[in-house]
């Protein structure tokens, strides 16, 4: 079995593959003070749940944004599953020709996304991510990864509107039923998601100009699915776009699948 390790800002995700087929997943807290310690008993207890032992896992890959995280993964990995993990980052293979001014710039968990959107639905495409930060990539017609744009994401856009705007509180993030809100509340949620939704549409609408043959839009990520409902531009929502990528990667550079231990 494989563990693949999706490390962001906010969440880490964890997914068990058995060959090509992700058994299982889950996302906890993405915690910088926690210990490998304390990431193995947590881990431990999701994979006991389902019947799962550490002597099973016979490799490991981790995405990561947050650099102490890494540390503390990469720890575990050597202290409880007797394995050195790959590291998503440079000297990996990923098949990846990014375009990039520094290509050491570009996070590890675009990278893996696509790497999976381009075994799943060839190129061109365009991948938008919906985590701490709103990523766009664009991989064009050839393959290469031309790069993108960041913006703020949606929780982080609702958190500083209520810490700076005195009257208002904090709200629930949902579809609302009209885009005209008639109390604060609703008003906010008609914000927030029309307001996500044009960016999207927006951002992707332009992106597409710059091709010369019309790509697949992929979205990902903990919000893609409320977003994209709103949406004309998004073709497919996959959640577990990232894991597939670290899959595919892993792979490459192990070069075959794995079997049980």
């Amino acid at each position: 079995m494989l563990l693949v390790i999706d490390v962001g800002n906010t969440n880490t995700i964890f997914g068990i593959y058995e060959q090509k087929k992700l058994l299982f997943h889950w996302r906890v807290k993405s915690d910088q003070q926690a210990t490998e310690d304390e990431y193995a008993m947590v881990l431990n207890s999701l994979m006991d749940y389902k019947g799962i032992a550490f002597k099973q896992i016979a490799g490991m890959i981790i995405s990561s944004v947050v650099p102490p995280l890494t540390f503390t993964l990469r720890k575990l990995a050597e202290k409880y599953l007797g394995i050195e993990p790959i590291i998503l980052g440079p000297g990996v293979k990923t098949g990846l020709n990014i375009k990039y001014d520094s290509p050491k710039e570009v996070g590890a968990d675009r990278i893996a996304n696509a790497v999976a959107a381009i075994h799943l639905y060839s190129s061109p495409v365009i991948i938008v991510d919906f985590g701490t930060a709103i990523t766009f990539c664009l991989v064009d017609e050839s393959g290469n990864y031309q790069g993108g744009a960041i913006v703020p994401g949606v929780k982080i856009s609702v958190e500083a509107l209520y810490q700076q705007a005195a009257k208002l509180t904090h709200i629930e993030i949902v579809k609302p039923e009209s885009v005209i809100g008639r109390n604060t509340v609703s008003a906010m949620q008609s914000g927030i998601f029309y307001g996500y939704v044009g960016m999207v549409d927006g951002i992707v609408g332009h992106m597409k100009l710059l091709l010369n043959k019309q790509p697949k839009v992929i979205a990902t990520g903990g919000m893609a699915e409320l977003i994209c409902s709103g949406t004309h531009q998004i073709d497919v929502v996959h959640p577990f776009l990232t894991l597939e990528g670290l899959r595919l990667i892993y792979e490459k550079n192990r070069g075959h699948s794995l079997e049980n231990k």
